[in-house]
């Protein structure tokens, strides 16, 4: 099993996770186009896809859904909530889903699980092959114990760092999406990531990707830093999914 970015932050989102012959694209926050530039650079058509998982119905990780899904006849799955949010009904193959049932795509197993942030029914994913298990939490605001109890135990982690807290409050956003940001429906900073990881069980943990960074209110630096800082490791050790480039593919085996 392993996984690859195409781009993480507010202007486009896109992850791939592969496990033995299924490869699904998580969230297309990107123009078609775009999209298949990016697959290239891992060596993969949109055909080798086996369809797109919607986590919300936000632009910068739905915008490219439909025309993406419509161009190369891809099945797209996602909740009741996104689903009407983006008017699925433009889409010919929809597969709607439950944010507490797990379900099987080809050999991927989906495990998805509901989040506090402020869309219409949002969800994040922890996705396995029956030995390894990938954990993604990219929009949040607010982590629950049902988030602590879902990402305990997993192989990869890609975790949201959006922001940092001083960054953020002398940063030039006017003070109502301020405190959308850092609200319980908003994103998670630096902090509040180190501190889910604090909870959760660590022990097979072999990647970790901050995610999702604000290119206004963080630096890679500052999410490395705090991570590495919590886990008692090298910085190097910490991955960062940047908004141009993404990050290659990381094994989980």
């Amino acid at each position: 099993m392993r996984f690859a970015s195409l781009g993480s932050g507010s202007e486009g989102n896109a992850l791939v996770v592969e496990a033995g012959a299924t490869r699904l694209l998580v969230d297309c926050g990107m123009a078609a186009d775009e999209t298949e530039r990016r697959l290239a650079r891992l060596d993969l058509t949109p055909d080798d896809l086996a369809g797109i998982l919607v986590t919300h119905e936000h632009g910068d990780h739905a915008d490219g859904v439909v025309p993406f899904a419509r161009r190369h006849r891809l099945r797209v799955w996602m909740t009741h909530g996104t689903a009407r949010a983006i008017g699925a009904e433009r889409l010919a193959d929809l597969t709607l889903f439950d944010s507490h049932a797990a379900f099987a795509i080809g050999d991927l197993e989906v495990h998805p699980f509901p989040v506090p942030h402020d869309a219409c029914e949002p969800v994040q994913f922890v996705l396995g092959d029956g030995v390894a298990r990938l954990g993604v939490l990219t929009d949040i605001g607010e982590p629950t114990r049902h988030v602590q109890a879902m990402l305990s135990g997993c192989d990869g982690l890609v975790l949201e760092c959006n922001y940092d807290s001083a960054l953020l409050a002398a940063g030039p956003y006017p003070p109502q999406l301020k405190s959308r940001i850092a609200g319980p429906l908003g994103h998670l900073a630096n902090d509040a990531a180190c501190a889910l990881l604090a909870a959760i069980d660590r022990s097979r943990l072999k990647h970790l990707i901050a995610a999702h960074l604000s290119q206004i209110n963080n630096r890679p630096e500052l999410a490395r830093g705090a991570l590495c800082e919590a886990l008692g490791c090298a910085p190097e050790w910490i991955g960062v999914a940047e908004q141009e480039t993404g990050f290659d593919w990381r094994s989980l085996r």
